[in-house]
């Protein structure tokens, strides 16, 4: 079984987010991971979204880091989302801590940490803002969306709100 190869980048997202709370993200940015290449086609895509207290991190092991990604049991080569055939994408949600944009960035309108003014993330949000990085990619089309625990509920949510986007 081949090692994974994991690149992790930093989106930096210019379309502005309308929230379901009323409140605008000018711009923002989406740590994500990468796993496998992506096809000249585009159309060996998948999305990956994670569980409450899950992250990018998704599958493999960092350099001296002993902690695996959290479903580093369904990721890989010849694993059920196998990285010689699938080209993986998973980004740390919005108001998360691990580098997107969340509580502790730096407001851009204040040039303050936002803290509690933070605004209020939705499910809903959180796949309009996927559907950027989506786009930030140029990826046309999700070959399928999956995710445990409330990663389900984003992939549920892909379902409804962008149907003609995934193709599973």
């Amino acid at each position: 079984m081949k090692s994974i190869n994991i690149q992790t980048s930093i989106a930096d997202i210019k379309i502005p987010l309308n929230l379901d709370s009323g409140k605008i993200l000018k711009n923002y940015k989406l740590k994500y991971e990468t796993y496998g290449v992506l096809n000249e086609g585009k159309s060996n895509a998948v999305l990956i979204c994670h569980a409450l207290s899950g992250n990018h991190h998704a599958a493999g092991r960092y350099n001296n880091d002993d902690k695996l990604g959290w479903w580093d049991n369904m990721i890989g080569s010849v694993k059920p989302i196998d990285t010689d055939k699938l080209y993986v994408v998973c980004l740390n949600n919005l108001g998360g801590c691990h580098g997107s944009t969340g509580p502790t960035s730096i407001n851009p309108e204040s040039g303050k940490i936002y803290g509690s003014d933070f605004p209020i993330i939705t499910v809903g949000d959180w796949v309009n803002s996927q559907k950027n990085l989506m786009e930030y990619l140029n990826i046309p089309l999700w070959k399928f969306v999956i995710g445990g625990s409330l990663g389900g509920m984003q992939a549920f949510q892909w379902s409804i709100q962008y149907p003609k986007l995934t193709e599973n």
